[in-house]
């Protein structure tokens, strides 16, 4: 009996002992290995995990780690992917923060000589729209001196053709003044004729012919000579008023030209303020700019 219970006993321990190690090789060993696999995975290691065979709960598990291990490092290899795009993507962006720093800048210096430019143009167009103002001023006061001038001119013609008139009518009155005293000489001829028939009665009567006779040959002879005098003062007259014609006519296309360029210039009087608030206008704008 003694012998058959330590037999007994013998092969419960045996049992015992055999059943421990299967149970460490189905259960405490893969139990061990998810451990390390799950320790591995926890430090970033996703390179250990291994697939298990057979369908009971640790193998279960075992496949399940390392379904998850796949997938972490499919995860980080898309994260590692991503990151290394963003990283390129995020150089880029500073590539062209930096173009468009670069760019910005040079624009900021060209706006700033454009709006040195501008202003330099502003003054430039002032000061030119100041003289055409000026300029304007000064054509129309010239206009209104070649108006008066016209005036004047057409007053002289009128005056110079009063002149001529009256010279022709004063012509007219010498020449009758002449035939008065060439009839008048005549007649004193007549009466020396008769004086020298009647003789010594008629003697008185000649002395008076003859004075008669002097004075009317005085009289031919400065009536000739204002004759003469008068038509030399109409042809001079004559000549004036043909030359102040010629002076009107020119005074009057001078008038008109002065009165043309007076509308050009007004013309660029008016462009030239426009000229100056359009580039003052710019000028603002580029400022606003800047």
């Amino acid at each position: 009996a003694t012998t058959i219970s330590l037999v007994v006993m013998l092969v419960v321990c045996a049992l015992g002992i055999a059943g421990a190690v299967a149970f460490s090789r189905t259960v405490v060993n893969p139990l061990d290995n998810a451990v390390r696999v799950s320790q591995a995975v926890a430090s970033g290691d996703l390179t250990r995990a291994t697939p298990a065979q057979g369908k009971d709960e640790i193998a279960l598990l075992l496949n399940a780690l390392h379904a998850m291990q796949t997938s972490l490092s499919h995860v980080v290899s898309n994260v590692r992917n991503n990151a290394h795009s963003v990283a390129s993507a995020s150089a880029q962006i500073a590539q062209g923060n930096n173009d468009l720093s670069a760019r910005t800048e040079q624009q900021a210096s060209a706006l700033e000589e454009t709006s040195a430019s501008m202003e330099e143009l502003n003054s430039t167009v002032q000061a030119n729209a100041d003289n055409a103002r000026q300029a304007n001023q000064l054509a129309v006061s010239a206009s209104t001196v070649a108006v008066q001038g016209g005036d004047v001119v057409a007053e002289v013609v009128t005056t110079m053709k009063g002149i001529n008139d009256s010279s022709k009518k004063i012509a007219d009155i010498i020449g009758v003044i002449d035939g008065i005293a060439f009839q008048t000489n005549i007649l004193a001829l007549n009466a020396a004729v008769e004086a020298a028939r009647a003789g010594d009665q008629g003697r008185g009567f000649a002395v008076v012919a003859s004075e008669v006779r002097s004075l009317a040959q005085r009289s031919a002879e400065a009536a000739k000579e204002i004759k003469g005098l008068i038509h030399a003062s109409v042809e001079r007259v004559e000549q004036g008023t043909m030359l102040v014609d010629k002076a009107g006519a020119t005074m009057t296309e001078v008038v008109a030209s002065i009165r043309r360029v007076t509308d050009i210039v007004g013309e660029i009087s008016a462009a030239s303020n426009e000229q100056s608030m359009g580039v003052s206008q710019v000028g603002e704008a580029i400022t606003q700019m800047d």
